[in-house]
């Protein structure tokens, strides 16, 4: 009855519901200036080579402006309510596109070749970059030297601030053209290592819920169940996804409609099944669009191809320029905890610290492991540590934390990575392109050894086996021998097995090994998609 009694003003109030309409209208028309000026914003620094503004940087200029001058006039209110960021909007709705792009746009050699390195940094790196910096947070509170905070929230603090997003940094990366093998690291350890930080963070918001419960090594077990489970459920998806556009028929003219709706909800579908499995919806989105991009993309009538490529390229500019403005004005609006400087000064030397830890840690024992023409030299570690800007991930996640953590608590640890995305954003955003200069990773690079990760492993596997002597009449033993040599590299095992299986061609493959598809820039992957079409 209590409900009813709320809502029925509303229901019998016709001029209430429309101020709400015209502030409804005054909100989304505010959106839809601030998208188009940071759109035009974006093509004139583009344009002009103004790399110390990139567009993100931009965007999220525009939203701090705009909130402040909102938080100014009369109109805060009203305007709130269209702008409040809300975690469930921004994971449900903004990043799925996203990150689905990130994975539809890239050819899967620079970055499969690089897969161990892109593992190592995403995983282990994030996981010590976690644990440093909330083990240096904690021991900072307990000398005094900044706001104390229990050690489960320390360690919370230290998940949700190792999120790299360098949207700011792959940009212009593509447009002075870094080497291809630092741009799939960068590119890879970025995407990969977000969905490390979500994991870290609600597993450690279970441990602060249920202490008594758990401990380190299951933490470790459920990263993993949450890791491979992901990955699994994405690339179960995207198979199934190859099959039924194989199988159904649909690439004829007058089933366009029907054939491109489906290929737009599939991801979706991945997404939201790994959500409601408990798993990371992430990973699971990523490894749904590489694998519908190798094999369900090619099984699209050429027209449906044309229009998923511009329709996902279109949403994902969209809502990555949106989440930078959404974030500034939030950022702007939103009440702050400026009375603990002491922990947002610490909090950004520990982060950088540990960020250090993460990068050279990771980088000398992926060289131990790799041949020495394809170490990764110093100066891509450099670029790489540089490169670890805090962006919308770190931001909801700390937005998170308010209703999850004491008020006072919460509300610290939310202004220490506001300060820490704005500072990062701007200022290493900006100097990106001198960086690159300074340590000479730009310019026509391409490596010659992109390639050789799994074939050089494997041939080496691959020549094992023919030095064997097999027994006359062994006829296990040869057809064990026959299958090894047409699977001995990813690129053999797709072109022998999986390209037939899952597409309607057998495998029309370019000098790279990769699957004949539409190519436009050299960088063969981009997480900006709007840079694509360069002005």
């Amino acid at each position: 009855m209590s409900s009813e009694l709320q809502i029925s003003p509303a229901i019998h109030d016709p001029q209430g519901q429309e101020k709400q309409q015209q502030a409804a209208g005054v909100g989304i028309l505010l959106q839809i200036m601030m998208l188009v000026l940071s759109f035009v914003l974006g093509h004139v620094l583009r344009r002009h080579k103004f790399y110390y503004l990139p567009e993100a940087s931009a965007s999220l200029l525009i939203g701090l402006i705009v909130g402040g001058l909102a938080n100014i006039s009369n109109t805060e209110t009203s305007i709130r309510t269209w702008f409040n960021f809300h975690d469930e909007f921004f994971f449900l709705f903004l990043l799925p596109p996203i990150i689905f792009q990130s994975g539809f746009s890239l050819q899967p050699k620079p970055f499969f070749s690089n897969f161990g390195a892109i593992v190592t940094f995403s995983v282990l790196g994030t996981f010590v970059a976690s644990m440093v910096t909330g083990l240096l947070v904690y021991l900072g509170g307990v000398m005094f030297l900044m706001y104390r905070l229990p050690f489960v929230e320390c360690l919370m603090f230290g998940s949700l601030i190792s999120a790299t997003d360098p949207v700011t940094v792959l940009s212009i990366f593509q447009e002075l053209g870094s080497d291809v093998n630092l741009y799939a690291l960068v590119f890879g350890e970025s995407v990969l290592n977000d969905a490390m930080a979500i994991s870290l963070y609600r597993t450690m918001s279970l441990v602060r819920s249920h202490s008594s419960g758990q401990n380190f090594f299951m933490v470790i077990v459920r990263f993993l169940e949450t890791f491979v489970g992901s990955m699994s459920a994405g690339v179960g998806v995207g198979f199934t996804s190859a099959h039924l556009f194989k199988y159904a028929g649909l690439d004829v003219d007058n089933l366009q409609n029907l054939e491109c709706c489906l290929f737009v909800l599939f991801p979706y579908f991945s997404y939201m099944l790994a959500e409601g499995l408990s798993l990371s919806g992430i990973v699971s989105i990523l490894f749904t669009g590489i694998v519908m991009k190798h094999y369900t993309y090619s099984n699209l009538s050429a027209n449906s191809q044309r229009f998923v490529s511009a329709f996902f390229h279109l949403i994902s500019s969209l809502a990555e320029t949106f989440v930078f403005i959404y974030m500034g004005f939030d950022i702007a609006m939103e009440k702050h905890s400026w009375s603990h400087l002491g922990f947002i000064f610490f909090s950004i030397l520990f982060i950088v610290i540990a960020r250090a830890a993460n990068v050279f840690g990771c980088g000398y024992l992926v060289n131990l492991a790799r041949p020495a023409h394809r170490k990764i030299p110093m100066t891509h570690q450099k670029a790489l540590w540089y490169s670890g800007l805090r962006g919308a991930m770190a931001f909801a996640l700390a937005l998170q934390s308010v209703h999850d953590l004491p008020e006072g608590h919460g509300q610290t640890i939310f202004t220490a990575t506001t300060a820490i995305v704005v500072l990062t954003v701007l200022l290493i955003g900006g100097s990106t392109g001198t960086m690159l200069e300074a340590l000479e990773v730009v310019g026509d690079s391409h490596d010659t050894s992109l390639g050789d990760g799994f074939e050089v492993v494997n041939s080496r596997y691959m020549t094992s086996y023919d030095d064997e002597d097999t027994p006359p009449g062994s006829g296990f033993r040869t057809k064990l021998r026959e299958f090894h040599k047409s699977a001995a590299s990813f690129t053999e095992l797709d072109r022998n097995y999986l390209t037939p299986f899952f597409t309607s061609n057998n495998g029309d493959y370019d000098d790279e090994g990769n699957m004949e598809q539409h190519h436009e820039e050299r960088i063969p992957f981009t997480r900006r998609g709007n840079l694509n079409n360069r002005g």
